[in-house]
């Protein structure tokens, strides 16, 4: 149950019809974070919030951007399973596994990034852009696990209703769907 008095809606979706001031700058945000194609395809920028949510054990952000991340990869649900546990074995480039390793680190702490951190990435073809999005990627998405948790949101068990919304959101984004409807996951 949540800590206040939300809109019955799944995860950070409640905090932000209660204060839809705020949600229009953090969805824009994640627009822009998680929709670019400049370097990195949104299916791997999907992939670093999900692993960053899944070390913050927030089970609504992990869910639905794995969901989100699935739908980019042809509905690969098991590379996104595989991430989540041991990304060094998962079937992805060994770039976007050194920017799995800066986000991880960001996770713990920012100053928890290196050098060599950065260097082992750039090594693997990351640009200076790569590098700048995960980082942001992995902060956002640590302030973004807190608001959902914090508040203690409504967080489904359903992998379908995640899954659906996540076909929704590749699709459309996320400043489209919070502009037009309020559907419930």
């Amino acid at each position: 149950m949540p800590h206040i008095d939300l809109p019955n809606l799944p995860g950070i979706r409640g905090p932000m019809a209660f204060r839809p001031e705020t949600s229009k700058p953090l969805n824009e945000l994640v627009d822009v974070l998680l929709r670019d194609t400049t370097s990195l395809a949104p299916g791997e920028r999907e992939l670093i919030a999900t692993y960053v949510s899944s070390l913050n054990d927030c089970h609504y952000c992990q869910s639905i951007h794995g969901a989100i991340a699935a739908a980019h990869l042809q509905d690969d649900e098991d590379l996104v399973q595989c991430v989540k546990r041991d990304y060094e074995a998962a079937g992805i480039s060994p770039k976007l596994k050194s920017l799995l390793r800066i986000a991880a680190h960001v996770q713990q702490g920012g100053k928890n990034v290196t050098a060599d951190d950065v260097a082992a990435a750039r090594a693997q073809g990351a640009t200076d852009l790569d590098i700048h999005d995960t980082v942001l990627i992995a902060a956002a998405f640590c302030m973004y696990n807190r608001y959902v948790d914090g508040l203690a949101t409504v967080q489904p068990d359903n992998p379908e209703l995640y899954r659906e919304r996540g076909k929704i959101v590749a699709r459309d984004g996320y400043v489209a769907l919070n502009v037009r409807q309020p559907s419930p996951s």
